[in-house]
């Protein structure tokens, strides 16, 4: 009985994982917004910035870094995309699924 429980647990952890990624919804017009390198926006106007952050952990399973920067990248566009914005340029962290995005306006 103790086998079919711990079994049920691993199995909703392995879903719950799985299925965080795909509760990050994408924004009209996220597809949109370009990643960039900040050599590469010296014409464009800024907009400001963003700090971003997923779930990073479910229950003691960290998830995959694929899965957390997948989600933090759409975060960034999304953001961009509230900030009437067209580009983003990753502005790094310290912490495990949390990003900094400068959102700049470069194309007219």
């Amino acid at each position: 009985m103790q086998f079919y429980k711990l079994t049920l647990v691993f199995a909703a952890i392995g879903v719950l994982t799985g299925c965080a990624s795909q509760l990050i919804d994408e924004r009209l017009g996220s597809d949109r917004v370009s990643v960039a390198d900040k050599n590469q926006v010296a014409h464009c106007e800024s907009k400001g910035k963003t700090t971003v952050s997923v779930l990073s952990k479910v229950g003691f399973i960290t998830r995959s870094t694929e899965a957390v920067e997948s989600n933090l990248l759409q975060l960034g566009r999304n953001s961009a995309v509230d900030a009437h914005a067209d580009t983003i340029v990753n502005g790094g962290t310290l912490v495990y699924g949390e990003r900094t995005f400068d959102l700049y306006k470069c194309r007219p």
